[in-house]
């Protein structure tokens, strides 16, 4: 029998109708980006169409240093020219050694002084169950805190202490927690704007000392310094000494997400240092695998209190993801790549500030570093206590193809995906930094006057 080729539909369109007809319905980013990349080279991404884009999603913050930095692909080359195996579960090996070394090096020094690393399986939210996991060894305890706007990860656990209802509403619950209020100014949990920090503060400290409180004894607290899921909500540095004070003078361990804030995004090595906090544990991916999988937790050694085998997986001995990570790590700080992003960061929120003064659909810039939040808002609605409008997903979601249109990738988060999310590569040059706030602006400005915004 013969079989007939199909010539008369591009390559690319072929496969985004195969991916439709094959894949799952939990698909996400294939649904908001219908291109079929062919090739990446730093922020560019080119598609089977032979447009480029410029990628501001950077694998949801995964590629530290863009696609296929020549730093990555000469770790990468070494390694499999060596012949390093490139399996080995946990077992020690060269790669392995030095990446820890560039991983400690990078860390705060008081926390590596006295810091053991587990590696786990090859996703943030593996890591998410295993800290977890070791501070209910360690305490005896059962139950975690955890914020509202959370996001950790969709296995049972890591998924118990993320705040999305619309994720967990069709699961049987995964454990017990209780949930906090996050500092979120605009949309402030108290309706006091600036001041929820305080409150909120004054709230969970209360609330674990009431002995009616409902709330028994916790093994953890789980937080992330900036929420990234949740729509680029950074929390107050003051806030976050508050939740250390809080969690150290009740003996509960502190631990901090950075899976997404981690290698520089926010203008720190690590999102942690920018209020001075030394966590008990640190959950750790993404950009530390230099765009291949890899996921650690780092915690005190006084919580290493497993016993072998209490948390594995049989993919936590990438050696290819160990060779790129350490060479991202490294590069990152020999290249001042931390500072920059601070800089940058600060140019791109001010400019759009400048829009937000200019456009009522801009609700709200936020942010920190390369890590840069857009709420948008519909102007005609009323607004709330802090006089925050309502949000406008389906603006966000006419912005966002506009965009694309424009040859931009962006994507959207928050409470109620009516944020824009700006998460370019550290390696960003300047007239990149122009050149998406041009077409960002003027497909804001575009989609919100469709609109009537």
């Amino acid at each position: 029998m013969t079989r007939t080729v199909d010539t008369a539909v591009p390559a690319g369109d072929a496969i985004l109708r195969r991916q439709r007809i094959r894949e799952s319905a939990a698909r996400t980013y294939a649904r908001s980006f219908p291109i079929v990349p062919v090739r990446a080279n730093g922020m560019t991404v080119e598609g089977a169409d032979g447009r480029r884009y410029l990628d501001c999603l950077s694998g949801a913050g995964t590629l530290a240093l863009g696609h296929n930095h020549p730093v990555v692909l000469e770790a990468i080359r070494r390694t499999l020219d060596s012949g390093a195996p490139l399996h080995l579960l946990d077992l020690a090996t060269a790669e392995k050694d030095d990446f820890t070394t560039a991983l400690f090096a990078s860390l705060p020094r008081e926390f590596a002084a006295g810091a053991r690393v587990h590696f786990c399986g090859p996703a943030g939210t593996d890591a998410v169950e295993a800290a977890l996991k070791l501070m209910q060894t360690a305490t005896g305890r059962r139950g975690a805190l955890a914020f509202t706007g959370a996001y950790h990860g969709m296995t049972a656990g890591a998924l118990a202490v993320t705040g999305s209802v619309a994720v967990k509403s069709p699961l049987p619950a995964g454990g017990e927690v209780t949930r906090l209020p996050y500092p979120y100014p605009y949309r402030c949990p108290f309706g006091v704007g600036e001041r929820g920090a305080e409150l909120s503060a004054a709230y969970i400290e209360r609330l674990l000392d009431d002995p009616s409180g409902g709330v028994v004894p916790p093994a953890a607290m789980i937080l992330e310094a900036v929420q990234g899921e949740g729509g680029v909500v950074p929390a107050p540095d003051g806030w976050l000494r508050e939740m250390r004070r809080i969690t150290a003078e009740r003996g509960i361990p502190l631990i901090v997400d950075e899976v997404q804030t981690g290698v520089g995004r926010t203008g720190a090595m690590w999102a942690v240092e920018h209020s001075g906090v030394l966590p008990d544990a640190m959950v750790l991916s993404k950009a530390i695998g230099g765009s291949l999988p890899l996921a650690v937790v780092v915690y005190r050694e006084q919580y290493d209190g497993w016993q072998p085998g209490a948390h594995t997986g049989t993919f936590r001995g990438n050696t290819l993801a160990m060779a790129a990570g350490a060479a991202t790590l490294r590069y990152v700080a020999a290249h001042g790549l931390v500072a920059r992003a601070d800089l940058l960061g600060a140019r791109m929120t001010a400019r759009l500030d400048g829009l937000k003064s200019r456009v009522a659909a801009v609700g709200d810039v936020r942010g920190r570093g390369l890590m840069i939040g857009i709420e948008l808002v519909d102007p005609a609605g009323e607004p709330d206590s802090c006089g925050a409008l309502p949000p406008d997903p389906a603006l966000a979601v006419r912005v966002r193809q506009a965009c694309l249109e424009r040859g931009l990738i962006v994507e959207l988060g928050g409470r109620h995906d009516a944020v824009l999310r700006l998460l370019p590569p550290l390696t960003i040059s300047d007239e990149q930094t122009e050149a998406v706030l041009d077409r960002l602006c003027d497909a804001i400005g575009s989609a919100a006057a469709r609109s009537g915004r």
